[in-house]
């Protein structure tokens, strides 16, 4: 049985055992007019297999047959059948996460090899065992930043992901970190003349991310040079993995954070994910999480360690980089494996394809009277559009049409209302991006 409710009688023991009378009891510090007296207005009672259909017919009511134009942090891409089942076998789904990690072998081989992948992918030496996911990465890597420089005061390229941004402010409440924000340009990019009048020798980090969240991609050797002119830190975040294949890796950064979720993990409603940091060697004691490491038994033979464990699981809590309390192990994996299918070729292939389609998408919808690009520079899945009416307005009008629209920049970016952020992937069709474009100048031709 899935389900095993507790029968009365055991519930009468649990709550003599605890020392309260009634279910009451155990509420009494809730308000009364707080408490629910009413029963819940569900349907049923239902058996298991009614349940069971139950919620099989409100999925298939969800999003079956649409296509999907939103991006912004969290990508549609191709999933392999072989990846789902490996990560899905007994030896990998029940020990994830390594706790005796050396009686582990298999799983932290798979966690060396992802290391591996990201270090190739990322041009930096080390890479850890993988965090929550980009936006906690990208935190923790100011963190990391902030701990090598010794100094508190961050500069944030306003084009960075304003969802990582709020979790940086999230965490600099209460940590000593000054955060400010870095303007763009006219063409969408960090703004480095700005950012050259507000580094001071204070700054511990800069923090920029490319391709950025208007889809546009940075340059990176200004940035660096800027920032370390004054003895900062380069942090770089990167949250579509797939630009990768075919973009130069950000090898003058000091830091990489990097979102995983486009190797073969779903868009899932957000998650779980798997975030991972990435460095030059030299900086590894402060590397937050957790490394693997290989190395040789007493007889020679191969085997993996945990080499690096910084966390307050396994030092003392004063000397902990993070208090981060796990890696996204099995998310992780299913990146090891995706990436280990693909091969360079094949991440190489899906980037092109990306590319290529989203330049396509652009081309048609700049035949749409009224539409017209934001910003004027290379981009990789993602660009910026202007319309001459509310972008929720037509998103609500194609989603009859079993499409979701673009994202709505107007809520982050008050200067940039009526502008959206259009995405296309390897997985969007030629003749569904003609269909998009089609129905979104119908629904301008629609009257107000």
């Amino acid at each position: 049985m899935r389900y095993l409710p507790k029968s009365p009688i055991e519930r009468q023991e649990m709550l003599a055992a605890i020392g309260a009378k009634s279910m009451d009891d155990l509420f009494s510090s809730i308000p009364e007019r707080y408490r629910l007296r009413d029963a819940l207005k569900i349907p049923g009672p239902y058996s298991e297999a009614e349940i069971i259909q139950y919620f099989k017919d409100r999925a298939a009511e969800n999003s079956s047959g649409y296509v999907r134009f939103l991006g912004a942090g969290v990508y549609n891409h191709l999933q392999s059948v072989v990846t789902d089942t490996i990560i899905q076998r007994g030896e990998f789904l029940t020990s994830y996460t390594p706790y005796q990690a050396e009686i582990s072998q298999g799983t932290l081989q798979a966690i060396f090899e992802f290391q591996t992948l990201m270090c190739q992918l990322t041009g930096q030496d080390v890479a850890n065992a993988s965090m929550y996911d980009g936006s906690t990465a990208t935190t923790e890597a100011v963190l990391m930043a902030e701990r090598l420089t010794g100094r508190q005061r961050v500069l944030v390229a306003r084009s960075v992901h304003p969802e990582y941004r709020d979790v940086l402010r999230t965490y600099a409440k209460n940590s000593g970190l000054r955060i400010e924000e870095i303007p763009f340009t006219a063409s969408g990019t960090a703004d480095v003349k700005a950012l050259q009048g507000a580094l001071k020798d204070d700054v511990a980090a800069v923090v920029v991310q490319s391709p950025n969240f208007f889809g546009v991609i940075e340059t990176y050797a200004p940035l660096a040079e800027a920032a370390h002119a004054s003895g900062a830190m380069l942090v770089v975040a990167v949250a579509e993995g797939v630009s990768l294949g075919l973009l130069r890796p950000p090898a003058e950064a000091d830091i990489v954070a990097l979102e995983a979720q486009s190797f073969g993990l779903p868009p899932s409603y957000g998650g779980p994910f798997a975030g991972v940091i990435a460095a030059r060697e030299k900086y590894v004691r402060q590397m937050p999480g957790r490394l693997a490491g290989q190395t040789t038994d007493s007889e020679g033979r191969r085997g993996f360690v945990l080499t690096l464990a910084t966390r307050e699981q396994h030092i003392r809590r004063e000397k902990a980089t993070s208090n981060i309390c796990t890696n996204q192990a099995l998310c992780a994996l299913a990146a090891t494996v995706h990436l280990t299918l693909l091969g360079k070729e094949g991440l190489r292939e899906m980037a092109e394809q990306n590319l290529s389609k989203a330049q396509f998408a652009l081309g048609e919808f700049l035949e749409i009277p009224g539409v017209r690009r934001t910003f004027d520079a290379p981009f990789f899945n993602e660009f910026v559009i202007e319309l001459p009416r509310s972008v929720r307005i037509v998103n609500s009008q194609i989603l009859r049409e079993k499409m979701i629209g673009p994202l709505p920049l107007g809520p982050f970016y008050p200067e940039l209302t009526k502008h959206a952020v259009v995405c296309v992937t390897e997985t969007t069709p030629r003749a569904e991006i003609e269909r998009f474009a089609g129905a979104v100048k119908r629904a301008l031709e629609q009257p107000i």
